[in-house]
């Protein structure tokens, strides 16, 4: 399986002064399961280039097996380092998308206009699409063939208001993602702060926090058809 994953390069939490970016769990767990379970991944990032990595992720106790096996691996890193240009990405070329999470995609991705049109080409042609935690923000323009929001009547998750009361930066972000996926018309499901909670809604799979990552990742792997959706 060929597998796009497309990573925030916003690093600033609005005029805070506080860092954000990719949530450096998010990403190592779902690349260790791709990776290891010999599919092709291949990064893309608005700006291309080394995505800015959330420093609070990096530290204990956010820290995990995943991350601490990224930080020894040259060949990852250096594909982190190097993600190619976001625009320049097609659907046609890959068979799933994956979105990890961090603040940063509330900022960018969820106002990118190539990212929006890349997630609604992946599931024009029927293939799936993953955002874990706040990623699933970056579905907020995106629209389903009816010109309707892709989540409207869709069973989605992503982080919960509870959860960001509890990293303290409610006031720091443009939205939060339980109450948007809600106003669009998404049948939003939670479960305690912090459990792994994923969600699969025909292609669309999304996952709670970070401990939902892996779990998200491994769904996808467990789809048995990918392809075009039905005329």
């Amino acid at each position: 399986m060929r597998i796009l994953i497309v990573v925030t390069s916003h690093g600033e939490l609005g005029d805070s002064g506080e860092k954000t970016g990719l949530w450096y769990e998010e990403f190592a767990a779902p690349y260790y399961v791709f990776f290891d379970a010999g599919h092709t991944v291949t990064l893309v990032s608005p700006k291309g280039g080394q995505p800015p990595i959330d420093p609070m992720s990096t530290k204990p106790p956010f820290d995990t097996e995943a991350t601490r096996r990224l930080d020894s691996d040259e060949q990852a890193l250096a594909a982190l380092a190097n993600t190619g240009v976001l625009r320049q990405a097609a659907a046609a070329d890959f068979d799933a998308v994956f979105y990890p999470g961090g603040h940063g995609p509330l900022f960018d991705l969820a106002e990118d206009a190539a990212s929006i049109a890349l997630i609604e080409d992946f599931y024009a042609a029927g293939k799936p699409v993953v955002a874990v935690c706040h990623a699933p923000g970056a579905l907020r323009h995106v629209q389903s063939g009816d010109g309707q929001p892709l989540v409207a009547g869709r069973r989605v998750t992503g982080f919960t208001n509870e959860e960001e009361r509890a990293v303290g930066r409610t006031a720091m972000v443009p939205f939060l993602v339980e109450d948007e996926l809600i106003r669009l018309g998404g049948h939003y499901k939670k479960v305690s702060a912090w459990e792994s909670h994923v969600i699969t809604d025909g292609q669309l799979i999304t996952g709670q926090n970070p401990a939902s990552a892996e779990g998200a990742a491994r769904t996808l792997l467990s789809r048995k058809v990918i392809g075009r959706a039905p005329a």
